[in-house]
Parts: C-alpha cells; sequence; structure tokens
C-alpha cells in the first residue's frame, strides 16, 4: 500500500472513530436486554409516550418508568419475532398504518410546526387585532349595603358633598372597601348584567342616582374614567396566534395533496359524513 493510501486508511479510521466517540456521547446506550442497546434516543421517544398522568412524576421516576416500557417492549417484541408474529397480515397492516401516521406526523413537523415565521404571526396578529370591534372599559367604584334605604342614605351624603372613598370605606360591605370600593378598569362582560348596565351608562365623574340592586346587595357607583380598551399584545396571544397560523398552513397543504391525489369514497353515508366534517372553514 502507497504511503497516500496508509495515510488516508488511517484518516478514514479516525474519523470512525471520532463519529463513534460523538454518536456514543450524544446518544450513550443506558441499558442492554440481550444483545440488544437501549439508547438514550429511545429513552427519549418513550418519554414523549407517557401516559398524562405519569408526565407529573418527579423527573427519576418518570425515566425509570420510560425505560421500564422499552425494556419491557423489547422483551416481549423478540419472542414475537420467534414465533413470526411480524409476517402477520393485520400485524402487516397496522404497522404499514403507523409507517403512514408517522410519515404524515413528520411531514407536518417539517412544513407546518418548523415553517411558521415570526413574520407570519405577526401579520397574523395584525389582521385579527384588526378586525376586533372597539370597546370601551371603565374604571369605578363602588358602596355595597343591605339595604335600598341605605343606598339611598350614601347617595343624599354624596349630594352633600361627602368623599366617595371615604363613604366607601366607612358604609361598604365588600372586601375591596378599605381600597375605596376600586374595582380598576374592566370592560363590558366582567360585572353581572345589572350592575354593568348602570355603570356604563354613567359619564365620566358621576355616580348613580338611585341604588343599583344586584344578587350582592344594592350598589352606589362611580366612574371615574372611560377609554378605548388596548388589545392583547402579541407576547401576550402569541401562542394562539401561532396555532391559526398553523391551521391555515396544514388545511392548505390538505387541500393541495387532495386536489393532486384525488379521493373517493364508496359508501354514500360514510362519504356525506367525511363530506360534512371536512367542509372548508372560514377563515379570518
Amino acid at each position: 500500500m502507497s504511503r497516500y493510501k496508509t495515510l488516508a486508511a488511517a484518516v478514514f479510521v479516525a474519523a470512525i472513530a471520532v463519529n463513534g466517540a460523538r454518536a456514543e456521547e450524544t446518544d450513550p446506550v443506558i441499558a442492554k436486554v440481550g444483545e440488544q442497546e437501549v439508547r438514550q434516543s429511545e429513552l427519549n421517544l418513550a418519554l414523549g409516550g407517557l401516559d398524562p398522568q405519569l408526565q407529573q412524576m418527579p423527573e427519576e421516576q418518570k425515566r425509570a418508568a420510560a425505560l421500564s416500557a422499552v425494556i419491557d417492549v423489547k422483551l416481549l417484541a423478540k419472542n414475537a419475532e420467534k414465533e413470526g408474529l411480524q409476517d402477520d397480515a393485520v400485524f402487516k397492516q397496522r404497522i404499514a398504518y403507523l409507517t403512514e401516521r408517522e410519515l404524515h406526523n413528520a411531514f407536518f413537523k417539517k412544513h407546518v410546526v418548523d415553517a411558521v415565521t415570526r413574520e407570519e404571526v405577526k401579520a397574523r396578529y395584525d389582521k385579527e387585532i384588526a378586525a376586533i370591534p372597539a370597546q370601551e372599559e371603565i374604571k369605578a367604584r363602588h358602596i355595597l349595603v343591605k339595604t335600598e334605604d341605605e343606598a339611598k342614605a350614601v347617595i343624599k351624603e354624596l349630594d352633600a358633598g361627602k368623599s366617595f372613598v371615604d363613604l366607601a370605606k366607612a358604609k361598604s360591605s365588600d372586601p375591596n372597601k378599605d381600597d375605596g370600593g376600586d374595582l380598576g378598569y374592566f370592560a363590558k362582560g366582567r360585572m353581572v348584567p345589572e350592575f354593568e348596565a348602570a355603570a356604563f351608562a354613567l359619564e365620566k365623574g358621576t355616580y348613580t342616582k338611585t341604588p343599583v340592586k344586584t344578587q350582592f346587595g344594592f350598589h352606589v357607583i362611580l366612574v371615574e374614567d372611560k377609554r378605548p380598551q388596548a388589545p392583547p399584545t402579541l407576547e401576550q396571544v402569541e401562542p394562539q396566534v401561532r396555532q391559526l397560523v398553523m391551521r391555515d398552513k396544514y388545511l392548505a397543504l390538505l387541500a393541495s395533496a387532495k386536489k393532486e391525489t384525488g379521493v373517493e369514497i364508496s359508501d354514500p353515508a360514510l362519504k356525506k359524513a367525511y363530506d360534512e366534517a371536512n367542509k372548508p372553514q372560514e377563515t379570518k
């Protein structure tokens, strides 16, 4: 062998050794079942497939449960092979379906999950926000008392110039009395209907001139401010918006694949149910 070939062979052997060492570092053997090796990558797959209840266990217990599952599978799979179960027609059919399902999942991850960009999410967020009708929110305080007469007495004191905050601290039975009955800002849909109707009917800086009855008692309400409700930030709703982008990408992939490949369903009743379940959904 020439010196060049000897050197090349040495380099090749060294490369194999290095790659083997790297594989051993990144995906070490953690157990053996007979002559079969169980690597970290298999344990990771088993961890991902654990029952949701087992996912709540401490990390080491989860790893032990996953390893037990891998070992159990390998032990009985070996016996199944000895009996030739891998050649059973039903088994082959199931393996074919599971293979196609995993290919679907891999394609979905590559072309949907991993394909979504920050720019797409931002664009969809802007579109969704623009479609939300403008809503008003108010900042209010209230004084809650048991009887209508007590509420009327509070209104008289307010008419006489008494401080709403001081009256709330002295007379309200609501837990927020120490904050002067402060309810902060809220939009429609947050309060019980009777309270909400009265509060949103008030002008800024005014209070109810008649008691407002709800299931909690009688209220006197003061509206301190009104403003347009700020939409949620992208950071607050990014996971939900990303789901919308992923849904649209997935539906587009399916529509393209159906058009290219074609789908025929021979059972009329099943076809009707399938078509109904797969009606094109309106996207905003």
